[in-house]
């Protein structure tokens, strides 16, 4: 397979391209090993002769533009050359060896021609190539007569065993042309699911999917969380980007895998901030819960990477429960979405909070109280809403170490 992978190998192909250049290759091989076993059986049958020396010229002629395809490091000119001979040199021996019958129908074999167009080439120049080969078998048709009467003497078993090589033989590449096709279109069709997935929540997306206009929920119950990375700003200001970036990507990545780890969905990052919502789009009673145990678990990682040596940075987590409308927004770009009054607090919460603590409204606070400890801080002006009492969540109650900053 290495030594496949070096045809027409060139350091800017992707790796469709590729995968492009080595089915081309197995294709095009395939059938000229094809033509070397068709030359040598009519070779047998009919001696040395047209008939003969149709398949040689195929494996020739491919085989020279394979080459050239190698050395040119475009697999177009061995795509072409094998459309072209498969369906014009296999007619062609039809013609010489006789009619439709007399020849096993040959020509089974030129139906190739379309189908590896239809694989590497523009719809348009695959119907172009069908087209062309309907034409042919047309013709045959037509001039069958005339075929017969200018053909090869076929015996009864040698016509039996024409068709029964043509037909099988042919109909295996075609198969295995067709699972080519098919299983690249599935696994095309697998990288857009799975990067729809990456975009938007499983459900969200099936409805997507299946259907077209706006997507938008109401939903009474759902915790939001905002996590920003303290000191984050000023230090991608100082740093290179690549090291910025990684920073960033290794954090992010740990959160991701925590917010997995409990069945949240991941809403957005914003700069260096991080939203995570518990409660949609599928409800959870336990919405508060399982938020309330990602953020400790956020603290926890941020606190290891410190100790590590892996980051510098702190964290500060603000959480606030309530009503949300939810949906998809935009067409060229999608984006889950949420709005509403849990949002703007749970936003609140963290921009007021302090490094090293997850700082929660009372609402969260009485959805938690009893699985949790949480200290009493006062109340805290929020802009739109006025005063509120706010609290500091601490740990799981007999789980887990005071994590207050």
């Amino acid at each position: 397979m290495i030594a496949l992978e070096k045809f027409a190998f060139d350091h800017n192909d992707d790796a469709e391209i590729r995968q492009e250049k080595v089915a081309a290759l197995l294709i095009a091989g395939s059938c000229c090993i094809a033509g070397c076993i068709w030359t040598l059986m009519y070779y047998f049958i009919f001696g040395l002769g047209l008939t003969t020396l149709l398949p040689l010229c195929f494996v020739v002629i491919v085989g020279i533009f394979i080459i050239i395809s190698h050395y040119q490091r475009n697999h177009f000119w061995a795509v072409y050359a094998q459309i072209i001979c498969i369906i014009y040199i296999t007619t062609f021996i039809q013609w010489s060896i006789g009619g439709v019958f007399d020849s096993g129908f040959v020509m089974a074999w030129a139906f190739c021609g379309p189908i590896t167009a239809l694989m590497f080439l523009t719809l348009r120049q695959s119907i172009f190539w069908l087209f062309m080969y309907i034409i042919n078998i047309a013709i045959t048709v037509f001039f069958n007569d005339l075929f017969i009467a200018n053909g090869q003497i076929v015996e009864a078993g040698t016509k039996l065993l024409f068709f029964v090589m043509n037909l099988s033989v042919s109909s295996l590449v075609v198969f295995v042309f067709a699972y080519f096709f098919v299983s690249n279109a599935l696994n095309e069709r697998e990288k857009a699911n799975q990067l729809l997935l990456n975009i938007l929540p499983k459900p969200i997306a099936a409805i997507l999917k299946n259907r077209q206009g706006i997507i938008a929920d109401g939903h009474e119950e759902v915790s939001v969380l905002f996590a920003d990375i303290v000191g984050f700003t000023k230090y991608s200001s100082s740093s290179p980007p690549d090291e910025v970036v990684a920073s960033l990507d290794k954090i992010f990545n740990e959160f991701d895998e925590l917010t997995s780890k409990y069945g949240l969905e991941k809403i957005k990052t914003i700069g260096d901030a991080y939203m995570v919502a518990s409660g949609v789009p599928v409800p959870n009673p336990n919405h508060a819960k399982y938020i309330a145990l990602l953020a400790i678990d956020m603290l926890l990682a941020i606190e290891k990477m410190r100790r590590n040596g892996t980051s510098i940075f702190s964290l500060r987590i603000g959480i606030h429960s309530g009503p949300v409308v939810a949906g998809v927004i935009g067409k060229s770009k999608f984006a889950y979405d949420l709005w509403g009054d849990t949002v703007n607090v749970a936003s609140r919460m963290e921009s007021n909070g302090k490094p090293g603590v997850i700082q929660v409204s009372k609402k969260t606070y009485l959805l938690l109280k009893n699985e949790f400890e949480l200290s009493s801080e006062g109340t805290l002006t929020i802009k739109g809403k006025g005063e509120m009492e706010i609290f500091y969540l601490l740990r799981q109650k007999n789980t887990t170490p005071n994590i207050k900053g």
